[in-house]
């Protein structure tokens, strides 16, 4: 391969510099790790209620949010070690650590990789991934390979039914609007997204879960149907000591169907103390 060939590669792999984080309010630290495609700001919801306690420290993946452009192609690995370099940037030691669907096989990841940065796990609504993964059902498989075709918009409103639990689709509807808009203004690099499908994809842990020690909580939804209840369950079962919590009534993003779940997951931490 020439040099000029070469070079456009190289200058887009050495555009990432490291991912942004934020962090609010005082206390022990709280590393929240988001789902597929989602920056920081996703948190919106969870963060003020954390920060009474903890000092909530979030951050953009490669290629999302305010964090640079990317290489095309990363593992949970790689996001795993983002989010170390994010603690060592605050001056964290060690943290409460809590991912979300993509994040909590991030969460995973950063625990079994370097154990000594996580002081008490919570894992929500994700896989272990590998040959014991239970997939969506068929309508929801039939909706993901739809929304490729799709614009942002339209993906976001034909996802609704497979991410939202029945009940907060009927009676507080305002919820997933405000979902929604937060949604309608980030900023997404799509080279980085199809990075993310491909990490999570390819995220297999199941083997090693035995080994994470830190206190851990898995919380999953009764009725998710992007990432069945039956993975939270096997993830609880592996774990050594792990709690499990099904939410009632809750689809995918369960914290908004059922935003009380912030408070059980606070008082689980504030336990690991």
């Amino acid at each position: 391969m020439s040099t000029a060939t070469m070079a456009p590669q190289l200058r887009l792999r050495d555009a990432y510099k490291g991912p942004a984080w934020s962090a609010a309010g005082d206390g022990p630290p709280l590393l929240l790790i988001a789902g597929l495609g989602l920056d920081g700001n996703s948190w919106w919801r969870s963060i003020p209620g954390f920060a009474e306690q903890f000092r909530v420290i979030t951050f953009d993946y490669r290629g999302v949010g305010r964090s640079g452009r990317a290489p095309m192609f990363c593992s949970t690995d790689d996001l795993a070690d983002d989010a170390v370099a994010v603690l060592d940037a605050a001056g964290v030691e060690s943290s409460l650590v809590y991912g979300f669907s993509l994040g909590g096989m991030v969460a995973q990841r950063l625990a079994l990789r370097h154990p000594a940065r996580v002081r008490a796990l919570v894992l929500g609504a994700t896989q272990a991934g590998g040959p014991h993964t239970v997939p969506p059902p068929a309508t929801t498989l039939a909706y993901l390979w739809r929304a490729r075709f799709l614009s942002r918009a339209a993906a976001a409103e034909a996802a609704i039914p497979h991410v939202y639990g029945k009940r907060c689709r009927r009676e507080t509807p305002e919820r997933i609007a405000a979902d929604l808009e937060q949604r309608r203004q980030r900023r997404l690099d799509p080279d980085a997204y199809r990075g993310h499908v491909a990490a999570a994809m390819m995220h297999d842990a199941y083997r090693n879960l035995h080994a994470i020690d830190a206190p851990t909580l898995v919380v999953h939804g009764e009725d998710d149907r992007l990432i069945p209840k039956a993975n939270g369950k096997s993830i609880a079962r592996t774990i050594p000591d792990a709690r499990l919590h099904l939410i009632p009534h809750a689809g995918h993003y369960y914290a908004t169907d059922e935003p009380s779940v912030d408070g059980l997951i606070a008082r689980f931490f504030a336990e690991c103390q």
